[in-house]
């Protein structure tokens, strides 16, 4: 089949979990990946793609993700997604011209809404729809962000033909068409054995916005060597060495890490759940993070503080309980792929015999006649 397959283009997980599937998807149909932003950095080397716009969330002070802020700088990408401005006719063109399918996204807008206008059929496939297609599970405090966020997730995607969910904890899906999966892992990942060294690592999604002159004060603090990853500085000071981001690097030196000290993104927690390390989670604030790390704490896998708030002790403490944590990670971080792609081959079929079925059959001289 011809398939379009949309990743949203704000952070990394979204392209590390896609990349997981996608080379076995093109061995086996004619795949062409539509994405923006830090996902079409990531693909566009290794896939055929198409560059589009991007959504994604506006920081404030610390690197925090203001809502405001946040509605401002989406207000015009989500106008002409909801009334079919410029951006959206271009991916609607782009489908048109490449004849496409079927359309699996990961938590990307445009091409879900180009799907409904042509009636092609499509797969939601990402880890935000736990928020939208599952049943609430969320922490107390932040239950009315879940619902707002939920409501908004499926007024900008609307509703699939199928869903998928990719998820380091479990949840119960509220329709019999959405099934959950664990972490994506690439094969990079399962080419990597774990030890345990004397590092720590620190990963922060967006560093040149969260990495604050707190954050290093703190980090200064810890009596261990720490490899920064994420910000626009290099070399060493004291106790840290800043690295570029290089994801093979990357795994090697979350691999033989002590433990990570990061950003509350769901791809990672997954991986980190593969090489049995706690984490110390430091969520931005939006309720997705939020609530992975309010799960990480149900789980006893690592701690949460918060970027703007984290202090001496809270590292202190949590160092202290890195061997229960990493006891607790036993059991969990089983890798999804397999079963994901195997859903994905399902759901591909049953939606290309049901477009089939459904598709007005050509006139012939004998059924006219």
């Amino acid at each position: 089949m011809r398939i379009a397959y949309g990743v949203m283009g704000y952070g990394r997980g979204h392209s590390t979990r896609s990349m997981a599937v996608l080379s076995s998807l093109a061995r086996e149909h004619d795949v062409t990946v539509f994405a923006g932003g830090d996902a079409h950095s990531m693909l566009a080397p290794h896939f055929p793609t198409v560059e589009i716009p991007s959504l994604g969330y506006a920081h404030g002070g610390a690197g925090g993700v203001t809502f405001a802020a946040t509605v401002a700088r989406n207000a015009g990408l989500a106008a002409e997604l909801m009334f079919g401005g410029a951006s959206l006719r271009n991916v609607v063109d782009e489908f048109r011209r490449r004849d496409v399918e079927l359309v699996i996204s990961d938590s990307e807008a445009f091409c879900h809404r180009a799907a409904r206008r042509l009636g092609i059929p499509r797969i939601s496939f990402d880890h935000v729809g736990v928020i939208a297609w599952c049943k609430p599970h969320f922490p107390p405090n932040l239950a009315w962000r879940g619902r707002r966020d939920g409501w908004g997730y499926r007024t900008l995607m609307g509703e699939p033909d199928r869903v998928i969910i990719s998820s380091f904890y479990p949840a119960q899906p509220m329709k019999p068409s959405t099934r959950m999966v664990g972490p994506m892992l690439r094969r990079e990942v399962h080419a990597i054995t774990p030890r345990s060294g004397e590092h720590l690592l620190a990963y922060f999604n967006r560093g040149h916005l969260q990495y604050s002159a707190r954050i290093e004060n703190v980090l200064r603090q810890v009596d261990a060597p720490i490899r920064i990853y994420g910000t626009s500085f290099e070399g060493t000071r004291e106790n840290l060495e800043f690295r570029p981001i290089d994801p093979v690097a990357f795994l090697h030196d979350v691999a033989a890490a002590r433990a990570v000290i990061a950003t509350a993104g769901n791809q990672l927690i997954g991986e980190l759940l593969h090489f049995r390390k706690p984490i110390l989670a430091l969520p931005e604030r939006v309720f997705e993070q939020q609530l992975n790390a309010w799960m990480v704490e149900r789980m006893g896998i690592g701690r949460a503080s918060g970027l703007d708030t984290l202090t001496v002790d809270d590292v202190a403490v949590f160092l202290g309980e890195l061997d229960a944590c990493a006891a607790r990670t036993e059991g969990y971080g089983t890798d999804g792929t397999p079963e994901a792609l195997d859903l994905l081959r399902r759901f591909i079929d049953e939606l290309r015999d049901e477009r089939e079925h459904t598709r007005p059959r050509t006139a012939t001289f004998d059924s006219v006649r």
